[in-house]
């Protein structure tokens, strides 16, 4: 019996539909390593009749692939009959093409490539049988489903996605698998045992984001510090080593990407792309910045914004995925610093700290604007048009800068600026807060000029203590159970 799929609701709606097309269709799923992709694809199809084929790539020769898709083509179509192992790929597809001609037309057939990058090699020829057999017969088959993934994002966008050959335009569903949102987390989490509340599984999803495989590996008799510590620092751990082999793992030229990923992650705010290029030697700017760029934010990685009131400054990015900001914030410098053991209790010791506060406040940040829609729910204003992002502005001499970390400027003629609070407890407006509040209020008044209606909104972890301040400025509230909603 297939397992339970958590979320991905939006990916199970467009699988919904393929099932119950009458046209061939070609799906390509991709993203990190870890997330999921051949789980969802098995355990959604397994639950369909019909004949599924499925092949997984490997680091081996083309005869040992041509020997494993023999025998997939015998479990699927020949009830493990002995198929003999062809030479070449257009001879091992042209049997599976006998084989789908001789199903029945009213009979469903699913045809999963996994880990499709290691079976289709620069010399193995893969790629041109496929294309060959995809638009000379299967694209003409009736109820045939063609499925390739593949954790290398940048691959399988270049040479299928995007792809300028046979290939080109063929793919009908494109699903970019990303990882868990914070609710999706806690329910993960729940159906897997543990008994965690919204506010530890928040504490989890800032240091790990939403991988499945990475939850999959809390235990539920240890504490959130526990887990943290025993798979981020310890020798051992899960996701000690894992920055290095999970970019390895994606793209071609992971030292490049990772070299990008450290020069976004320097500028909390967001870099521009001319300050990327600046810090990124020997890369070019134009195609192969964009390819990497958008590989990064397909695999959720980074986001891209506009900054608000500054768009000749072009469009700027931010470093969103969770494990990567704590890696780099904690782990990184952990493992340079010090030989760990399976007892050391580094992260238990830390919490708490004013390094501790600091990156929660960052990590937080990063989960908001992640869940944007979940905010403008929260605030009423999910059916009004709007632009979101933040807006800063630094004198060029002597004056007064202000930050606003996330405002709504919405098509019915007003203004949210919003300020993001992680605490321990309720946060507690105080009279130098209020007057801080003020001061950025006025100083984007004048600024940008704006003749809108300005208001205030508290994206606070805890809530938000309701004393006279309160009253006096802040018009919405928007805690963690509005993210969780």
């Amino acid at each position: 019996m297939a397992d339970q799929i958590i979320g991905r609701k939006k990916e199970l709606k467009v699988l919904e539909d393929v099932l119950s097309s009458e046209s061939a269709e070609f799906i390509a799923i991709y993203g990190r390593r870890r997330i999921g992709k051949t789980y969802l694809i098995k355990q959604f199809f397994d639950r369909s009749s019909g004949i599924f084929f499925e092949q997984t790539g490997n680091d081996q020769n083309l005869k040992s692939q041509l020997k494993n898709f023999s025998e997939s083509l015998s479990k699927a179509f020949y009830k493990n009959l002995d198929v003999a192992v062809q030479k070449n790929w257009m001879d091992a597809f042209r049997q599976l093409s006998i084989a789908i001609e001789n199903t029945p037309k009213n009979k469903r057939i699913i045809i999963f490539f996994d880990e499709l990058p290691w079976l289709a090699t620069r010399k193995s020829g893969f790629l041109k049988a496929l294309e060959y057999f995809w638009n000379t017969q299967w694209s003409n088959r009736s109820k045939l489903i063609l499925i390739v993934c593949g954790s290398a994002a940048s691959w399988i966008l270049k040479k299928i996605v995007h792809a300028k050959g046979g290939l080109h335009n063929r793919i009908t569903v494109n699903i970019p698998l990303l990882p868990f949102s914070l609710s999706e987390t806690y329910s993960y989490l729940n159906y897997r045992g543990n008994q965690f509340s919204e506010h530890q599984a928040l504490q989890i999803y800032m240091a790990m984001g939403g991988v499945p495989h990475y939850l999959k590996n809390i235990r539920k008799n240890l504490s959130v510090s526990q887990n943290i510590n025993a798979l981020c620092f310890q020798k051992d751990g899960l996701l000690f080593e894992e920055f290095n082999k999970l970019f390895h793992s994606l793209y071609e030229e992971p030292d490049t990407y990772i070299k990008i990923i450290r020069a976004i992650a320097k500028k909390s705010g967001g870099i521009s792309r001319e300050e990327l290029l600046r810090s990124v030697k020997k890369i070019s700017d134009g195609g192969t910045l964009n390819i990497k760029l958008q590989s990064l934010e397909e695999a959720g990685f980074i986001s891209t914004f506009l900054p608000l009131g500054h768009s000749r400054r072009g469009i700027h990015y931010r470093l969103i995925d969770e494990y990567t900001i704590f890696y780099l914030y904690w782990i990184e410098s952990y493992r340079k610093k010090t030989r760990p053991t399976s007892k050391d209790s580094h992260w238990t010791s830390i919490m708490r700290s004013p390094a501790w506060h600091a990156w929660a406040g960052y990590a937080f940040e990063a989960v908001c604007l992640k869940h944007i829609d979940k905010i403008k729910e929260a605030l009423a204003i999910d059916n009004i048009e709007s632009y979101c992002g933040d807006w800063r502005y630094i004198p060029e001499k002597d004056g007064s800068g202000a930050q606003i970390d996330l405002l709504f400027d919405r098509a019915d003629d007003c203004i949210t600026l919003c300020e993001i609070k992680h605490t321990d407890k309720e946060f507690s407006i105080t009279k130098d807060y209020a007057h801080e509040l003020e001061k950025k209020k006025a100083i984007y008044k004048e600024r940008t000029r704006t003749k809108k209606q300005i208001t205030w909104c508290l994206i606070a972890s805890n809530g938000v203590a309701k004393n006279s301040y309160f009253r006096d400025l802040i018009s919405h509230v928007v805690t963690l159970d509005d993210l969780y909603d």
